[in-house]
């Protein structure tokens, strides 16, 4: 199974060629692609974000197998999230069609561990925008000029370690539209998890920096902000959020997004939380490997996200592209243990 590094690289290139604009305008809203009229895409956003398990076929103990032969082939999807193991977890995705276009509308998930096991599902996997309010875009925002306005998630249950067949299904109209893959379940992760306490780091902040905020922040204009504290010195003080994502050396395209969010987030929550986000590469060189922030939490990929409450437990964790609705979910996790 490919990172979700390199997933959502691939979707960001393929879109990329073929210059499609879903992104959000200070008033106008998202705008539709070529060969679609503004109605018709602003119909499918809005279906896409509003989902239920009822908009699809159960599959009534018929194999996986059986259900793709239900579905119209043509979609391929790309998943953000890598980090998968036994239990309920959060699964990122992108859904393109044959012209390598971002498709949106009513979407939802099937597994099984193998294409002749039974299906479960359909677990719904509503759209969740990138895209910010404009006072808190940045240079490499959701924007006019970005390929992705919103991620899908979907919670999946796992049962068991292994490899598992997915189902993406995608309701256009009367049509479902399904693209296969394959993800793996890890028996466990070294990766600090809900309920557990994550490891009392010094993130960088802008004193520690001597003042230099180019060389622990790369969004442009910077974030000083999100820089002031460090997580040592909250952690089991303060409900916090942790951030881990470098808006210009992302190789998914979806870490600026990330960092505006959660400056979004904080002009929203205030003090209630102490605001964190720290850089990935060490110099902000790729070429230079990870920092050691990153290294003392396991993470081989980029962006993360932790929730803290104030006892100084981790309340939620999400990896490889979260939306402004999970965004917020995540904080108000952190919060209601507080």
């Amino acid at each position: 199974m490919a990172s979700p590094r390199q997933t959502m690289s691939r979707l960001s290139l393929a879109v990329t060629a073929v210059a499609l604009l879903v992104g959000c305008g200070s008033q106008a809203g998202p705008k539709a692609p070529p060969g679609v009229s503004q109605k018709t895409f602003e119909q499918q956003l809005a279906e896409a974000a509003n989902v239920s398990a009822a908009d699809f076929p159960a599959p009534k103990g018929r194999t996986a197998r059986d259900m793709a032969r239900q579905m119209l082939s043509g979609n391929s999807v790309g998943f953000a999230t890598s980090v998968l193991v036994p239990g309920t977890q959060r699964l990122a995705f992108g859904v393109l069609d044959r012209a390598n276009r971002f498709v949106y509308g009513k979407t939802a998930v099937y597994v099984s561990p193998s294409p002749d096991a039974r299906a479960e599902g359909p677990f719904p996997a509503p759209a969740d925008t990138l895209v910010t309010r404009p006072a808190f875009r940045s240079q490499t925002a959701a924007s006019e000029t970005s390929p992705i306005a919103a991620i899908y998630a979907a919670q999946v249950p796992f049962k068991r370690s292994g490899l598992y067949d997915v189902l993406v299904v995608t309701r256009r109209g009367s049509r479902l539209l399904g693209a296969g893959a394959r993800v793996t379940v890890r028996p466990d992760t070294p990766i600090p998890g809900l309920g557990e306490r994550p490891p009392a780091i010094d993130t960088d902040t802008v004193q520690g920096a001597g003042g230099n905020i180019g060389s622990i922040d790369t969004r442009i204009p910077h974030a000083s902000e999100l820089h002031k504290v460090s997580l040592r010195d909250v952690l089991g003080r303060k409900p916090t959020v942790l951030l881990f994502a470098t808006p210009q050396l992302c190789q998914s395209r979806v870490c600026g997004p990330v960092v505006d969010i959660e400056l979004q987030m904080k002009d929203e929550f205030g003090d209630k939380l102490a605001w964190i986000h720290e850089e990935v590469y060490r110099r902000n060189k790729v070429s230079d490997g990870l920092r050691s922030q990153l290294r003392a939490f396991h993470l081989q990929t980029e962006p993360w996200l932790f929730t803290i409450d104030r006892s100084g437990r981790i309340r939620a964790r999400m990896e490889g592209s979260f939306g402004v609705n999970a965004f917020h979910d995540a904080i108000e996790a952190a919060l209601r243990a507080s």
